[in-house]
């Protein structure tokens, strides 16, 4: 039936058609080739409801000419020119939707940056990026105060009361927009950089991926021919009914973000948003929003079901449950179906930085058949899976997954090096483990998480998996210590659910029931509280690593 829904909607004139550009590499054939030509086109859902926020509710007409207006501020009065970088350093307000595109039909390039960094991390991307215009809110603004001073940047500041000082100023100040006027008259190119958006950081240094407006538009496509192919899937008839609402809890600098973001307004749907995560204010506003899809990592979404539990709710809005950004854990979809069947679409899926957002999907029937895997590629992306020189592995073996197509960026920000490393003919190297099983792509591990014990590769994913789903388990965390004949030997880290009773062994032997006794933990320490996790929700091994003595 895949197969079958794949062929139809990828078939020569089908929506979801591809060829090959001369990179080699597959695009649709149709569809939008900038970000510009892609949020034209939303102007047309007037007033429909796009942002919904504690400060206020824009409709898309609303949205569209505050953009267009910032856009003609950027040409017109900053003189700022297409190719010039925008910084963009926010919470989830309402207008970073609004500066983000306003750069975007200014021909500018976006830099979104991580809102939870320290001033200096956001210096040393500031130093890196060198951009022309920050655009940042009051929260925000002292962090980047030495570096506006240092380099002269003007600098639009938003949601702030506090005073100014010379080269800034307060979007609140501005006049009103013009609803009759457009964006600024500017060329952009399908080749154009786009955005620079900065990798996590989790392993050192965060590099500047450089998406191309077509690396971007494709990644505008691809959630549209998954939400396309769930619903025929389902029996559905894609675009009939009311437009999605949707609760988006990812932050916006976050490339999952934008895979959400992207289906809806592809759609004209409307994204309610969260200033701070609290799982009964997300409960409260899917009943009062009447949310029908859900996005977030994995974490927030058992949050949100626990919440749903205890309140005895029964989420009847709720159709689609869709999680990124981090590995979701296998029984999540197991627990859905448990509680709610078929009636809510489980998602989950596979993209990262470099890849401008998700490229994998799996969902549906399919997704509770294979809880483990992170589905089948968008059209317009191919799978290599790659031994150590690079040669395509058969099928089922494990190897590191290679990603090319729409949606890849073109390499890292002034990083000739990296750029070197990570790519090869077009392919980028995720430096994640995968096999593949007709067609479904399984991530198993990290590379630099795999833990080789006594040279048996013990795949800390796998590990995770059977510990979440021993009742007592909120949480866990695989890793590799240090060990003086073995190499290296198991650890985890468990958060435990509260009243819970299992200890250590009890989940030990869980684990021995299941695996093999080389891939059960050596070490297992219990802890009541969250464990640590980056603002997009991986989890910080290398702070827990650091509790075993290892460095």
């Amino acid at each position: 039936m895949a197969d079958a829904v794949r062929d139809g909607l990828t078939a020569p004139g089908a929506p979801f058609a591809v060829v090959r550009g001369e990179d080699g590499a597959l695009q649709y054939a149709a569809g939008p080739r900038t970000l510009r030509e892609f949020v034209e086109a939303t102007w047309a859902y007037g007033e429909r409801p796009f942002l919904i926020a504690e400060s206020r509710t824009y409709t898309y007409g609303e949205f569209f000419a505050a953009a267009c207006a910032l856009a003609r501020r950027f040409t017109d009065v900053h003189e700022l020119r297409p190719g010039d970088r925008a910084a963009i350093a926010m919470r989830n307000h309402p207008e970073w939707q609004i500066a983000f595109w306003a750069a975007q039909l200014a021909g500018l390039v976006a830099v979104p940056l991580n809102a939870w960094w320290t001033e200096e991390e956001l210096a040393y991307a500031l130093d890196d990026c060198t951009p022309a215009v920050l655009l940042v809110d009051g929260e925000r603004l002292p962090r980047v105060e030495a570096w506006r001073r240092a380099n002269g940047a003007p600098t639009v500041v938003f949601h702030h009361d506090g005073a100014t000082a010379e080269g800034i100023e307060r979007y609140e100040d501005f006049d009103a927009p013009d609803p009759l006027a457009g964006p600024p008259a500017v060329d952009v190119a399908a080749e154009s950089d786009a955005t620079i958006i900065y990798t996590s950081g989790t392993t050192g240094r965060s590099k500047g991926a450089v998406a191309t407006h077509l690396a971007q538009a494709g990644a505008t496509v691809h959630p549209r021919y998954h939400a396309t192919a769930a619903a025929l899937g389902r029996g559905l008839v894609p675009g009939q009914g009311a437009a999605p609402v949707t609760l988006m809890t990812f932050p916006f600098f976050h490339v999952a973000a934008f895979t959400t973001l992207y289906a809806m307004m592809g759609v004209g749907g409307t994204l309610v948003l969260m200033r701070k995560w609290d799982a009964g204010k997300a409960l409260a506003l899917v009943e009062r929003h009447r949310v029908t899809h859900y996005s977030g990592v994995p974490t927030t979404a058992l949050q949100l079901l626990d919440a749903a539990e205890r309140a005895g709710s029964g989420l009847e809005t709720l159709t689609n449950l869709s999680t990124g950004g981090a590995a979701a854990p296998p029984d999540l979809v197991a627990r859905l179906t448990a509680a709610y069947g078929r009636r809510i679409e489980p998602r989950n899926g596979y993209g990262l930085t470099e890849t401008s957002g998700g490229v994998l999907a799996n969902f549906g029937d399919a997704y509770r058949a294979h809880p483990g895997s992170v589905g089948r590629p968008a059209p317009a992306v191919e799978v290599r899976i790659a031994g150590p020189g690079g040669e395509s592995l058969p099928e089922g073996e494990v190897g590191e997954l290679w990603l090319r197509g729409q949606g890849v960026v073109r390499g890292y920000w002034r990083d000739e090096r990296a750029t070197a490393e990570a790519f090869r003919d077009g392919w980028f190297r995720t430096g994640d483990l995968a096999t593949v099983r007709d067609g479904r792509v399984s991530v198993v591990d990290r590379i630099k998480d795999m833990v080789i014990r006594g040279g048996e590769n013990v795949y800390c994913v796998e590990v995770e998996g059977v510990l979440h789903d021993h009742p007592d388990v909120a949480d866990a965390a695989v890793l590799g210590v240090p060990h003086p004949v073995l190499g290296e030997e198991v650890a985890a880290v468990v958060q435990l659910r509260p009243g819970a009773t299992a200890d250590a062994e009890d989940l030990r032997a869980h684990v021995g029931k299941v695996l093999a006794a080389f891939k059960v933990p050596a070490h297992l320490v219990l802890r009541g509280e969250p464990l640590p996790r980056n603002p997009t929700g991986k989890i910080l091994k290398r702070e827990l690593r650091a509790g075993f003595g290892a460095t």
